[in-house]
């Protein structure tokens, strides 16, 4: 166990049990992407659940899935097959027991969504199944051509907002969870007014998804700044696998524009990538080409770039069937039109960009972290399915698998509680505000490309021990301080998670899955064939251990 200088208050904002107004439910769930909806359909009707998202629920890393859910649905298919290719793609780091559970409940789950009204692209009356890079056959449902989330989310939207017993609260920022003996007792949460609530649950669920804002190219949407692992940090929650953060390796990269996934599905239908001079590269890396895991397409795509001193490499659909191509992908093909690129024809200008936090939250197969009354499900944790890097299409299928295991074992935690519990006198004080203002965009900026360069695609001793001063002398001077509104909330959990990544990146010194250290570019099964945690202890310093 080591010590190190990230020092971090145990709540962001002021507050008192006398001064601000009270809520109470059963189950509180945060984060309204597919995890906390698929949490809050699996709590006991006879019980209340509130959910509460950042924005609206249509922001959130699910809906903006393209690829789509992977499970076995053909007899040439086999579950050993589908756990086969989820742990070669780990990098061996994966609880095989995990990957067991998540692929065998695979099929029911997608099932499950067929009855809720989810419309899977169909041909002839049966799913229309694709591959993607590291799975061994086709096993991938998807929908809309390639917007998956955005239909799936639709169809569990309305199905959830049809529960008398869930309440939906949009557009709350959930400040901090409430701990009162190593327990945890609900959330504090403020409106988009700044007005906070103190939220009293007897059971809570994290599902708050991922971290993709700390990077200055990321295919995540706004909301994605970490929150979650912020807020479950300070409340003393272990955090695990901290360095492995997937890089999705085709980003639209127009300069000036925003960066928009383009979905690992149209390397999966024959897509090619060519560097500037239009040479096909793949094979020179990876004997299978573009079909390789996401962390060697990554990698190579960086390599590539470098070698050929250019700031992209290109996607080449134009060998490709033209019809085949704008009804499998239409979202793809009308972004890239807005800049006069048609898909069918000209080279995609592509580079890798956050897409994925593995790292997160401790559970076990339930759903629980280490702290009671908490679980969490989806991208905010670390449940051993990924290892060190995530096989495409897994992502949605592990939120309906650990939302279901979590809300089940959370309402039924619930139940063992007294209908008649209270709030508890929690409070923390005012701090003296410094008189000097801080440009928070300018920080924030500084800090997404301060990752970018040095906990990126590549790492090195190097830049992470300067990354780690500089992000510790920024810690100083903003985690100090009581923000009252998002942006300063949303940089205190931002520096925090990075400076939780940036320790991690710097301890694993050996190259696996997602995590390239350029200073050590081998794997090394005998020192590191094991997983980092970390959590804050009482005096708010960060430790770190192994196991």
């Amino acid at each position: 166990m080591c010590r190190m200088a990230l020092q971090a208050p145990r709540y962001l904002v002021p507050f008192h049990p006398k001064q601000v107004p009270h809520y109470f439910t059963d189950v509180l769930i945060i984060g309204g992407g597919l995890a906390g909806l698929r949490a809050a359909n699996a709590v006991n009707t006879n019980m209340s659940a509130l959910v509460i998202t950042k924005d609206e629920l249509t922001q959130s890393n699910s809906n903006y899935a393209q690829g789509g859910i992977a499970g076995v649905l053909t007899p040439e298919d086999r579950f050993e097959d589908h756990i086969a290719d989820t742990v070669t793609a780990g990098g061996e780091l994966c609880d095989k027991q995990v990957v067991d559970m998540v692929v065998r409940e695979a099929p029911e789950h997608i099932n499950e969504l067929i009855r809720w009204g989810t419309e899977f692209d169909r041909e002839s009356g049966e799913l229309t199944l694709g591959r993607e890079g590291g799975h061994g056959h086709h096993r991938i449902v998807h929908a809309l051509g390639d917007a998956t989330g955005k239909e799936v989310m639709r169809a569990v939207i309305e199905w959830t907002q049809r529960l008398r017993n869930v309440e939906i609260l949009e557009r709350t920022f959930t400040l901090d969870l409430l701990t009162r003996d190593g327990t945890c007792r609900g959330a504090l949460v403020a409106n988009d007014q700044g007005a906070k609530t103190l939220v009293w649950a007897k059971q809570t669920i994290l599902c708050t998804g991922g971290i993709g804002q700390v990077y200055r190219e990321s295919t995540n949407p706004a909301v994605a700044t970490g929150d979650g692992h912020a807020i479950a940090f300070r409340a003393g929650a272990e955090l695990r696998d901290m360095e492995f953060v997937q890089f999705h390796p085709t980003v639209l990269y127009i300069a000036g524009s925003s960066r928009s996934l383009i979905t690992e599905a149209i390397r999966g239908e024959g897509g090619q990538l060519v560097d500037r001079q239009g040479y096909r590269f793949m094979l020179d890396y990876d004997e299978r080409a573009e079909l390789a895991p996401r962390d060697i397409v990554s990698q190579a795509i960086a390599s590539q770039m470098e070698k050929t001193r250019h700031p992209n490499v290109y996607l080449n659909l134009s060998h490709l069937d033209t019809d085949f191509v704008l009804k499998r992908f239409p979202g793809i093909a009308a972004a890239c039109a807005k800049f006069g690129i048609d898909i069918t024809q000209d080279p995609i200008p592509v580079r890798p960009g956050a897409h994925y936090m593995i790292g997160g939250l401790t559970v076990d197969q339930h759903g629980a972290t280490t702290v009671p009354g908490l679980w969490a499900a989806g991208e905010v944790t670390s449940s051993g399915l990924h290892g060190a890097n995530r096989l495409a299409s897994n992502s949605l299928l592990e939120g309906l698998v650990y939302g279901e295991h979590a809300g089940r074992a959370a309402s039924d935690a619930a139940a063992q509680i007294a209908d008649d519990f209270r709030a508890l006198p929690l409070n923390n004080e005012s701090v003296e505000e410094p008189g000097v203002p801080l440009d928070l965009a300018d920080i924030r900026n500084s800090l997404k490309s301060l990752m970018w360069r040095a906990a990126g695609v590549q790492r090195s001793r190097e830049e992470l021990v300067a990354a780690a001063e500089t992000i510790d002398n920024w810690c100083r001077y903003v985690l100090a301080r009581q923000f009252s509104d998002t942006d300063g909330w949303e940089l205190q959990n931002m520096l925090t998670l990075s400076r939780i990544m940036v320790s991690a990146a710097l301890a694993r010194e050996e190259s696996r899955g997602v995590h390239l250290r350029t200073d050590f570019p081998d794997l090394d099964d005998e020192h590191w064939h094991r997983r980092q945690s970390f959590r804050r202890n009482e005096s708010g310093m960060l430790e770190s251990g192994v196991g």
